[in-house]
Order: C-alpha cells, then structure tokens, then sequence
C-alpha cells in the first residue's frame, strides 16, 4: 500500500462517509452514485477506544451493504499514516482500516473541507439568511465557512477552471482585539494563550465562557455560570445580563471575524455560520448586532453590504459535503496527496 496523488478521483462504491468530531461522529453508507445515502445513529466517541472498533460495531455490524472505500473528515493535521484528532483520543489509521475493515480506498479531509463542499449546492430550506444582501446572481462566486464550536473553524470555498475548490486552514487562530470602549475594559480579563487573544479564544464553546466570565470581572460581578449552555439559554430569555451581554458581543466579535474572512477570500458568493452553536444562538444572530460589525469595515463597508450571510441550519452539513464530492469527485478540486491511501 502507498500513499496516491492520482488523477482518478472517482471512489469505488459503496462509499462509507464519515464525520468526526470531538464528542460525536456521524457516519453514512452511499450505495452509489444515484442513491439515497443510508445515515447512522451518531457515535459517541468516548464508547469506543478506536475508530476502528467504532465502524465495525455502529456500522458493518448493523448494515449489510459492505463498503469498499471511505471518506472520512477529521478535525486535525493530516500529515502521515497516523491521524491523531484534536479533540478525541481516537487516531485514524487508514493502512489499518484497509486490512481490517475490508475498506479498499480511504481518503482523509480537513472537518472545514467537508463543510466548504457543503456550502457549494446549499438548498434554501437547509440555511437561514441574516441581513438583507441577496445571493448574487453569479452563484460561483467565492465562499467562506465559519464554525464555532469547540474551536473555531473556518473554510474557504474558491472556484476556478469549472471546479469548486475547498481551502482549508487554521483562520480561527487569528487575532481578535478591542475596538470600542466596553472591548477595551474587557479585553484585559480574556483568558490569553501565550500573551495571545486568538478569535477561538472567544468565538467558540470554551470562548463563550472565556467572554462571560472577563465581562464579570470588568464589573466586579461574581461568576455564576461555568457552562456555554446556561450561559447561551439564558442570554436568549434575558434572564441574566452578564449572559445577554455575553451572546451581544459573541455575535459582534462573530461579525467582526467574518467580514474578515469575507475580505480575504472577496466571498461575493456569501458567508456560511455552521456548527450546533450558530444554530443555537440564531435568535441572537437575527438581532442587528451581527450585521453591523460585519459591514463595519471602513473603507470597504459598501462592499461588505453586498455580501450574504447565512447561518446553516442543515443537521448533517459535513456529510451532504462529503456525500457530494463521493458523488461526482470531477465537480470539486480536492487535493488527494498524502491523504489517500488505497489496498
């Protein structure tokens, strides 16, 4: 077996498409080319020692359609025949999957590649538009995806020469810093990583916290709430001001880093929030705050207005991205080098 930088891009089906996250991963088994994928019960991560012994046991175990190659989006550097993931203990193996799974092909993406290639045929109904900007009219238009989560994630999505191209990068580790005056007596109390306030710092689960608990100690406020989620909730019911005011700024400095992104790649095609914590804090998104910031970007504010932005409310973006690309590969220029291994 060897590592392949191959121009045949087509995967022999049925192809197994996987999506691996640090808490979760969501698996589905594509018959071929014209079928409706089969999707699985998500996998928690933490039941399973290997990734391995996940497939066999949530997968060949239940299904009796046998995949003969596999996609699979991994949070983390791809660089040789281990894969370990940031954010789980699991480790992709692809020459291990090969003879013990019974898998021919694998291929390894980026977690932002996979929803780059979801943003690329997005339906209506699977996002929800913020702000008045339009889609253009020219929909091959470059593209970018943000996600916070348990990072921040962030994908470009360029085209050129007929095909949809994902960039992937590391985007969520770029500076964040005050503007106003409430950032400036804030800012100083942000948990920083070697004297650094990165984006992720702020804009992800652990970043929220990070956010609420500096805004507490700029008003010499008791912490109460050591959980994104109760500090999300009540934010949403007004029931907490430190929380209100916490999701108020998550959502400017969320805007702030996504009229960047939106410059750097000139996304006239529009910019995609993703990830359980975009949809969770959609109500807050809808508020004005969002939008402001985003087109807040002097001189080029007029341009920024023209730009779209969308929060994706599909429930399995990464795996329509994935299921897309295993279904017509010549549409998507996806780099295969080093990241494909086959029997």
């Amino acid at each position: 077996m060897s590592h392949l930088d191959t121009s045949d891009t087509a995967m022999p089906f049925p192809i197994l498409i996987g999506d691996i996250g640090g808490t979760n991963a969501r698996f589905a088994i594509i018959p071929d080319a014209a079928a409706e994928e089969i999707n699985f019960p998500n996998v928690r991560t933490a039941d399973f020692e290997t990734i391995d012994e996940a497939i066999r046991s949530c997968i060949l175990e239940k299904s009796s359609l046998r995949p003969r190659s596999a996609i699979l989006a991994v949070a983390g550097p791809i660089s040789a025949d281990e894969i370990p993931l940031t954010n789980c203990d699991w480790v992709v193996r692809p020459r291990t999957m090969i003879d013990g799974l019974g898998i021919e092909d694998v291929l390894v993406v980026n977690d932002f590649e996979a929803q780059a290639l979801a943003i690329a045929n997005l339906s209506d109904e699977n996002r929800e538009r913020l702000g008045d900007a339009a889609a253009h009219e020219d929909m091959v238009a470059s593209r970018v995806v943000l996600g916070p989560g348990t990072g921040l994630g962030v994908g470009g999505l360029l085209h050129a020469r007929d095909v949809w191209i994902p960039v992937p990068g590391e985007g969520g580790h770029v500076d964040l810093g005050p503007r106003t005056k409430r950032d400036l007596e804030i800012f100083p109390h942000v948990e920083t990583i070697e004297g650094r306030i990165s984006a992720e710092q702020i804009l992800s689960g652990r970043g929220i916290v990070n956010l609420y608990r500096a805004i507490c100690t700029a008003d010499g406020i008791a912490p109460v709430y050591s959980d994104p989620a109760d500090i999300t909730s009540h934010a949403l019911a007004g029931s907490d001001k430190v929380a209100v005011e916490t999701i108020s700024l998550f959502t400017t400095y969320l805007g702030r880093v996504a009229g960047d992104m939106a410059m750097i790649f000139m996304a006239r095609g529009g910019v995609f929030l993703s990830g359980g914590i975009s949809q969770k804090i959609l109500p807050a998104l809808r508020r004005p705050e969002f939008r402001a910031a985003f087109e807040d970007k002097a001189p080029h504010s007029e341009l920024l207005a023209t730009i779209p932005t969308y929060v994706v409310t599909h429930p399995l973006a990464a795996l329509a991205g994935l299921s897309s690309y295993a279904r017509k590969p010549a549409s998507f220029g996806v780099s295969t080098d080093d990241r494909r291994w086959r029997a």
